[in-house]
């Protein structure tokens, strides 16, 4: 006899993805809905340059945690990364500049979802300059670690249409390696 796997134990609590009812909502998750985070580079989370830069790793730490929250609060249960994707280093962080990262789902499937991080340096004025875009896909899990549905992703602006065809390349891509 087959046993019932336990599904993910917030499903049906009022949040993101669900009305107040608890009910799937039936529009799905917008992109629109950031997780954020921010983080001083303090010095262990730096290399031994001259000039001390953020530590690649520690960046690449960072981006798993906010990404991995974003497609918590999506699927409501817990996940497990499976791959960065895609990750550009594109300008350095230094010693005591303030980071910002921005995660947002790109795309949905049946278990598993795409997610955008972006990282910022964000300067005492206020003004933002991307060092970071990256993309992860991560599993939701239900009680006993097993692979649990997660609700459809329905792209409605033409940003978030663009992004999930991407998604879709890049997860064609992955299958066929």
């Amino acid at each position: 006899m087959r046993k019932e796997r336990a599904s993910c134990p917030l499903r049906g609590v009022g949040g993101i993805g669900y009305n107040q009812n608890g009910n799937d909502r039936k529009e799905g998750i917008s992109m629109t809905d950031v997780t954020s985070a921010v983080q001083i580079v303090m010095p262990q989370h730096c290399n031994g340059y001259q000039t001390p830069r953020l530590f690649g790793g520690q960046l690449m730490a960072w981006i798993d945690v906010v990404g991995a929250v974003a497609a918590r609060r999506y699927a409501h249960c817990a996940v497990t990364t499976v791959c960065v994707d895609h990750l550009d280093f594109i300008a350095p962080a230094h010693l005591n500049d303030t980071v910002v990262q921005e995660a947002r789902v790109t795309w949905a499937g049946r278990t598993s979802m795409e997610v955008r991080v972006d990282s910022f340096v964000e300067k005492l004025n206020g003004k933002r300059e991307m060092v970071n875009r990256a993309y992860a896909v991560y599993v939701a899990l239900d009680d006993e670690g097993q692979p649990s549905p997660v609700p459809p992703f329905t792209p409605e602006t033409e940003e978030e249409r663009q992004e999930y065809a991407a998604a879709l390349e890049r997860r064609k891509l992955r299958l066929a390696r």
